[in-house]
């Protein structure tokens, strides 16, 4: 699962991007790894995971993680070609969610590349390309769907009716992702058109560091304009996280972001956004060798779980030991935990909950 930085030129992706990409910006032992020159796996950042390792002391401790792509640059006519608007495109369609990056920032040193600061123009550049890329594919399909539909195919003209909303909906400019399924048939071929506007999105808004904590005016013009859109915006000062990532010490880091008003880099926060957006969920596993946060799609039950560790614990799965986080925490130890019968054992229809303590049961 990948969430990509998506925005105009030139308003702080790479340098957020990089952000992420280094290690200090979160705490002395989040490592980052790069897979591509744009593909970054970054640790996702948990207390808990910290909490377990203080009551259980293992020998090695492994976190969640999440992809973040960082994707070129778009301009308009990009949905034609122009720029990179190919690699681009090609790029953003092979991501879960978008992660949309807005100049919201006032410096005449960083050139804006339509000469002006003004997010909901930037906003609506990047959405409209996107959506006549998407219009583009919806034709494409619906000359295909409309012969089989006029034979009576009931499936074929299902999938008619749904592109020709999709359809209507991209030329009024709204997105794919504002048209809700009816039925389960509609949802799966939803999945299966792979829209690039029907991705999930949050807006990270780029201030200067004075408006880290409560933004600016141009944060509250984004906000105002992606109220009915079911969109996360974070505030984030990239140039002060840039910064931030600079210093060496862990107690430096914290001063600086005591002075910005700041409990935890921006970078943190933005990066379990994402981890949500992608719907994932963590559960832990706990014993002396190793406490390991491990990422499971919300809604997964306990077989499918299992699975994340390997595909045997799957296949021969018996049952799930689970304690609850909370539970786990509050009682000190598993041990302690069991003898407050806080300890339950589920089966395979166990839909598993975020924060488990689990342990699983198998047999190949």
């Amino acid at each position: 699962m990948k969430a990509g930085i998506v925005g105009l030129p030139n308003v702080g992706k790479s340098t957020l991007f990089n952000c992420l990409s280094n290690a200090k910006a979160q705490s002395a032992n989040f490592p980052f790894c790069t897979i591509e020159p744009n593909i970054g796996v970054v640790n996702v950042p948990d207390p808990r995971i910290n909490k377990l390792e203080e009551l259980v002391k293992p020998e090695r401790v492994q976190m969640a993680t999440v992809d973040i792509v960082d994707i070129a640059g778009l301009v308009k006519g990009a949905s034609k070609g122009e720029g990179l608007g190919n690699q681009f495109l090609g790029n953003i369609r092979e991501c879960n969610a978008i992660i949309h990056v807005l100049r919201c920032f006032d410096n005449d040193n960083i050139v804006h590349v339509d000469g002006n600061v003004n997010p909901i123009r930037d906003k609506e550049t990047i959405d409209i390309e996107l959506q006549l890329k998407d219009l583009e594919t919806i034709e494409k399909r619906l000359e295909k769907v409309k012969r089989a539909a006029k034979t009576g195919n009931k499936e074929a003209q299902t999938e008619e009716a749904l592109l020709n909303r999709i359809r209507e909906a991209l030329l009024q400019a709204k997105s794919a992702r504002t048209i809700v399924a009816q039925n389960n048939d509609e949802e799966v071929l939803l999945e299966s058109f792979q829209l690039i506007t029907a991705k999930p999105v949050l807006y990270v808004c780029n201030v200067d560091e004075s408006s880290a904590v409560n933004g600016n005016k141009y944060v509250d013009q984004v906000r105002e304009l992606v109220k009915d859109e079911d969109a996360e915006v974070i505030i984030l000062s990239v140039g002060a996280e840039a910064d931030i990532t600079e210093l060496e010490s862990y107690e430096e880091r914290q001063v600086f972001l005591e002075d910005m008003g700041l409990e935890e880099p921006g970078a943190s926060v933005l990066i379990r956004a994402a981890y949500k957006l992608l719907k994932q969920q963590t559960y832990f596993t706990a014993g002396v060798k190793e406490v390991r946060a491990w990422t499971i799609n919300i809604g997964a039950t306990a077989p499918q779980a299992a699975g994340v560790i390997h595909t045997d614990f799957e296949k021969g799965f018996i049952r799930a030991e689970v304690i609850s986080y909370d539970d786990y925490v509050q009682y000190g130890s598993e041990a302690k935990a069991k003898e407050a019968g806080k300890f339950r054992v589920e089966g395979k229809e166990y839909v598993v909950k975020d924060g488990d303590v689990m342990h699983f049961r198998f047999n190949v």
